[in-house]
């Protein structure tokens, strides 16, 4: 599939923000957060932004971004569409929670609305994620292991940016960084088993299967039905080979994984303030690139089975 970068850029600002959103609430919600004004104000307001960015980069890959509003009303049957939805409605508590932290600071309101935030940030991130797994032309994508790994992602770089903007406040909470290092280790583990799948199975369907010309003998390609390129090659017949894929692939492990943990690692076992703070800042710059260079790669590496009509064999 073609890797827009404005989709790219979507999934991984906003993931960060909604991660961020949900690991805020919980905070809020327990009462382990810094009770300073100026702490939720940025934090909340870092996340927001970060949402507002990616949600509105979305809208660059559309033919007719003025549309976009339309798909709200096909919630009942479209994955886009609660996405669409349930991204709206997180602003409300998400909102209200920056706004009431900032005037009165954590208190019973806060500790009401974080876990509403945070449950719908999850709930935007899983119809997020269920857009792409619910489509079974794309073998890459329709599988069990998308859904655990958008979530995982989501709470890493969150957390991986919560632990460094507690660092700005002073010394930073010990369970934060910890959440940040198990969220960390679950999305690597999940990212390599993800990894794994799609390099040891194939979809189901071949030229064979797609034309129904199966029982007649093996169906191969005797011409192309063009000579230019068409939407359908530029959107579903992108094509990555194999050692740029390998090259971006440790990118993305070194960088946004690898790197941000063992950053993380040193933040929580530093006994310099000033050390822990570069550290974790540092972390989240790692995370940010190699998270770009991931989600190029989900997009990149994803087969769409209308390649079979156009010469490919197996998708």
């Amino acid at each position: 599939m073609n890797p827009a970068f404005s989709v790219i850029f979507f999934t991984t600002a906003s993931g960060a923000g909604y991660g961020l959103i949900a690991l805020f609430g919980i905070g809020a919600m327990l009462g382990l957060l810094p009770d300073d004004r100026w702490f939720g104000g940025v934090s909340l307001g870092v996340a927001l932004a970060l949402v507002s960015a990616g949600l509105l980069s979305s809208t660059f890959h559309l033919g007719h971004p003025e549309r976009a509003w339309r798909a709200f009303s096909q919630w009942r049957t479209s994955w886009l569409s609660r996405e669409g939805v349930l991204a709206v409605l997180t602003f409300v508590p998400a909102g209200l929670l920056w706004l009431v932290w900032v005037l009165c600071g954590p208190g019973l309101w806060t500790a009401i609305l974080g876990p509403i935030a945070a449950a719908l940030a999850l709930a935007t991130v899983w119809a997020t994620a269920m857009i792409y797994a619910s489509l079974k032309p794309i073998h890459q994508w329709h599988n069990k292991w998308v859904l655990p790994n958008y979530l995982a992602l989501a709470l890493f770089s969150g957390g991986v940016l919560l632990y460094g903007l507690l660092h700005l406040w002073g010394p930073a909470l010990p369970l934060a960084g910890e959440a940040a290092l198990v969220a960390g280790l679950i999305a690597l583990t999940l990212k390599r088993l993800y990894w794994n799948f799609i390099e040891r199975t194939q979809a189901e369907s071949t030229p064979d299967t797609a034309t129904g010309l199966g029982h007649l003998g093996k169906v191969r390609l005797f011409e192309a039905p063009h000579t230019e390129s068409n939407y359908l090659l530029k959107e579903m017949g992108f094509k990555v080979g194999r050692k740029h894929a390998a090259k971006l692939r440790r990118i993305a492990l070194v960088a946004g994984f690898y790197i941000p943990i063992l950053l993380t690692m040193l933040a929580l076992t530093s006994a310099g303030q000033s050390v822990a703070v570069a550290s974790s800042l540092l972390a989240v710059l790692s995370l940010a690139i190699g998270i770009l260079a991931e989600r190029w790669l989900f997009f990149a590496e994803a087969k769409h089975t209308v390649t079979l009509y156009y010469g490919a064999e197996r998708v």
